[in-house]
């Protein structure tokens, strides 16, 4: 359109019965543009929505073990967690200590250790086993795809 002064956009606007909406108030002079205000909040939020729904979801899925978990167990839930890296989520995986069982934690560390060996094709250990009450954590991120 051009450069008016205030009181000239205002007239212009009602004349054509839009709204002036300010962009840079801090500008000297102010920027202000004569537009549809309700179409323009409508437009602002489906692009917004549109943002939202390319923005990628982090699935955490979760493995537990208990402290002497045996070999077969430990191999069909190895497979869980191979399957869940080649989807594309994150695994978490855990030992829980049960009763007097937390005197075997350097069992349930060296499980998650094995484990996060044996998946170290498919993912990157995240945060090493860490011990938090009855819990041993650890998390593994899938390796991103080339």
């Amino acid at each position: 359109m051009g450069v008016y002064p205030i009181r000239k956009a205002l007239d212009i606007s009602k004349e054509l019965e839009l709204d002036l909406v300010e962009i840079s108030p801090k500008a000297n002079p102010p920027v202000c543009k004569i537009i549809d205000y309700k179409k323009f909040l409508y437009e602002q939020k489906k692009r917004e929505k549109a943002m939202k729904a390319k923005a990628s979801k982090v699935v955490v899925k979760e493995i537990r073990f208990g402290p002497n978990t045996d070999d077969h167990d430990y191999e069909f839930k190895k497979k869980h967690a191979e399957k869940f890296l080649k989807d594309g989520a994150k695994l978490k995986a855990y030992v829980f200590f049960k009763g007097r069982s937390i005197v075997y934690k350097d069992q349930g560390e060296i499980l998650l250790l094995r484990l996060a060996s044996e998946l170290e094709e498919l993912g990157k250990v995240e945060q090493m086993p860490r011990l938090e009450g009855k819990r041993m954590t650890m998390f593994i991120a899938p390796k991103t795809k080339k």
